[in-house]
């Protein structure tokens, strides 16, 4: 396959469903029909201002179809423009790489994790509200107002709450391989706690009710390696959903790494300023981190399908952590 017909194939998945390449490249080209398919065909050959144009509207890099070798790696960004509400500027990002990965049939996404993923989060609406009011709060702009203290009635977060679900029903279907460490609970018990303790949430109850659905969505993600495969929160397995590995490394305190297989080609995205991520589509730099990442499964205990023994053992210290903060709340 030629580069410009790489270049068009790159294009599609980005289409809306409604749409057609033919006619988005149309519609950005300011062509007809016909003369569309002819570039698409490759029967014509795109002149420097059309790849402009057509980069510019479909969000793509044309690096990743020369074959220039240099030292240097390119990477694209999701952060939000100013003046936008952030996390939802987030939250459908999110939902866009997802969409994407899973326009691929063979597809697999590894995640090397420090911290609960957002999607572990949004199995159960309790615990994503929680985050909601803390991401919101501590770390991105919000352009919604201000609670002062978090209660779980609020309706603030109702388009959070929808886009999360989106999210999460896209996660479901992308095979994955995730890594764990022993401290995976850490930053969300402490970011209970210290909200807890500054009296940002409204009530002891409310603080309890956001421990007990945490050990909800751990028992949940306990049954998911037992089964190999995802599923939704208290839901039985179903065939649109994908597969489930999960690893522990004792050793190795993961970086949120992920790298998303689609096709031949991989993704690598990289964490940055706690929620954001960086891309890119380097081959040989996608090829070292996948490299990277089979090593470490390599060093690490199978949790999930017949890993009964070691998944009982992560588990139930997961779960010890979570009593050890109800505990403390009536002590």
């Amino acid at each position: 396959m030629n580069t410009q017909a790489q270049f068009f194939q790159r294009l599609k998945p980005t289409i809306p469903g409604f749409s057609s390449l033919a006619a988005e490249v149309a519609a950005t080209l300011k062509v007809s029909m016909d003369s569309a398919y002819r570039r698409i065909r490759g029967e014509k050959l795109l002149d420097f201002n059309e790849i402009s144009l057509l980069c510019q509207e479909f969000n793509v890099s044309l690096d990743e179809f020369l074959s220039i070798k240099t030292d240097s790696i390119l990477f694209k960004s999701t952060s939000s423009p100013p003046r936008v509400d952030a996390l939802e500027h987030w939250m459908m990002e999110m939902i866009k790489q997802l969409h994407y990965i899973n326009s691929y049939p063979r597809r697999h996404l590894y995640f090397l994790i420090k911290d609960l993923p957002p999607f572990h989060h949004f199995f159960h609406p309790q615990l994503a509200c929680f985050k909601f009011f803390f991401w919101t709060k501590s770390i991105l702009q919000s352009s919604q107002h201000q609670l002062d203290k978090f209660c779980l009635d609020t309706k603030q977060f109702a388009t959070y709450e929808k886009l999360s679900q989106r999210i999460l029903r896209a996660y479901l279907k992308v095979p994955s391989t995730e890594i764990w460490n022993k401290d995976i609970l850490n930053t969300t018990l402490r970011q209970v706690e210290t909200y807890h303790e500054m009296g940002l949430i409204q009530d002891l109850q409310t603080t309890k009710e956001i421990y007990t659905s945490l050990m909800t969505v751990v028992d949940h993600l306990e049954k998911m390696a037992a089964n190999g495969q995802k599923s939704e929160l208290r839901q039985s397995s179903n065939e649109d959903f994908g597969e489930y590995r999960l690893y522990q490394n004792e050793i190795i305190s993961g970086d949120n790494t992920l790298l998303a297989e689609i096709g031949e080609s991989k993704i690598t995205y990289l964490n940055h300023s706690v929620l954001y991520f960086v891309g890119s589509t380097d081959k040989g730099f996608n090829e070292e981190v996948h490299g990277n990442l089979k090593n470490l499964i390599r060093r690490s205990s199978l949790v999930s399908g017949t890993g009964e023994k070691e998944r009982t053992q992560v588990f139930n210290k997961l779960r010890r952590k979570v009593q050890a903060k109800l505990d403390a709340l009536v002590t």
